[in-house]
């Protein structure tokens, strides 16, 4: 899967010796970073997950799986860094027959013209790189609540999530089918049936010649960042700032999601999250701010929002807008909500919101801009249980 015309998809010109299966080495407590003894009962744990979760033994070096793929080496190993591997030395059994089972649904994706090789590659990218964090997050949550719960230290919780696992795997892998469909479902209808209806809604005051005018997306675009966090941090025990910190992404996550919004990313102390309409923009803003001040365990946050155009790529999103946003939450106090004057304007006949302007400001890569603080007015905004 390169620009080499002896190193695309179809074809692999190099041939690989006879194939040998081979049982998986047992780890060791090295391996695992694990500071007590293995036990019998511990290791025969550790080598019944790994068999169940990998599909079986591992029996193929990477020439082997490529001539299994019907690709070049190179190829193979582009669809398994892409999926957020390492490199494997070429003499090295690691993969499985479901690995090639895997990976040769990427390949015939674009044998049979469905793909090319690099929207297959990122899409291989995407799914190893969203499954990467959505496991180490469920880890770490069960480490957490057996620490919690049940009162065991660190390293005897990371034993007990692996005796646990093989009895969560199965429902946890049906939810995760489950909310991809879900998701496939909303993300077409945002930005893909949407779509128009966005742009159009979106020319009030504007002249065409703004720097957002070629992207695609019409989006309100809002940053939540707690105040404070650095100094906080660096007083609190590791334990107390995860708390701190789930607790955080915890609530910016349900106002989001009740708002009508799609949590962007979460970036340690700061939340990013855009939505289709610049009320349910400004209704976001409002409950996080609001949300966050009236916390007792929670610092107050600054937060900003901006209506305007981005760029959606790679699970994240870009442009002017996005920018925008950000600076304006470095400029915002405590506890309140800054927007530009752009949306400003488009929220200014809503008796929901009370728009107050402040100073102009001189802002890096935008030169002056006029903001305005955003205060509910009328009704209530956002609810959450």
């Amino acid at each position: 899967m390169s620009n080499d015309s002896t190193d695309d998809i179809y074809t692999d010109p190099t041939p690989t010796k006879p194939l040998d299966i081979v049982q998986p080495d047992t780890p060791t407590s090295a391996d695992l970073g694990d500071a007590e003894p293995f036990s019998e009962t511990w290791t025969q744990a550790i080598k019944v997950l790994d068999e169940e979760l990998i599909g079986g033994p591992r029996y193929l070096t990477p020439r082997a799986l490529a001539k299994e793929l019907g690709v070049s080496v190179v190829s193979a190993r582009k669809i398994w860094r892409a999926m957020g591997f390492p490199n494997i030395k070429a003499d090295e059994k690691v993969f499985t027959e479901q690995d090639v089972a895997a990976m040769a649904t990427i390949v015939e994706l674009v044998r049979e013209d469905v793909l090319n090789e690099e929207t297959a590659i990122s899409v291989a990218r995407s799914i190893g790189q969203m499954t990467d964090r959505m496991v180490v997050w469920q880890i770490e949550a069960l480490v957490e609540d057996k620490m919690s719960a049940e009162q065991f230290s660190d390293p005897e919780a990371r034993r007990e999530v692996v005796r646990l696992l093989p009895s969560v795997i199965e429902s946890l892998e049906d939810v995760v089918t489950y909310s991809y469909r879900r998701q496939l479902n909303s993300a077409l209808q945002r930005l893909t049936v949407r779509v128009e209806a966005g742009l159009v809604a979106s020319e009030e005051g504007r002249d065409g010649t703004e720097d957002d005018a070629p992207l695609p997306l019409a989006r309100a675009v809002g940053f939540a960042d707690m105040v404070s966090y650095t100094a906080l941090s660096r007083t609190m025990s590791e334990r107390t700032l995860a708390q701190m910190v789930q607790r955080f992404e915890q609530t910016c996550a349900e106002i989001i999601a009740v708002g009508g919004g799609h949590l962007v990313k979460t970036v340690g102390d700061e939340v990013l999250f855009n939505a289709e309409t610049p009320e349910a923009g400004a209704d976001i803003a409002l409950a996080l701010s609001q949300a966050l001040s009236e916390d007792p365990v929670l610092p107050s946050a600054r937060v900003s929002v901006v209506w305007g155009r981005v760029l959606s790529r790679l699970g994240d999103i870009y442009g002017p807008t996005v920018n925008l946003a950000a600076r304006l939450t470095a400029l915002s106090d405590p506890g309140t909500v800054l927007v530009d004057q752009l949306t400003a304007n488009v929220l200014a006949d809503d008796e929901r919101y009370i728009l107050i302007p402040q100073p102009p400001q001189s802002v890096r890569g935008f030169g002056p801009i006029n903001p305005s603080m955003l205060l509910r007015g009328a009704g209530d905004g956002i609810e959450v249980d």
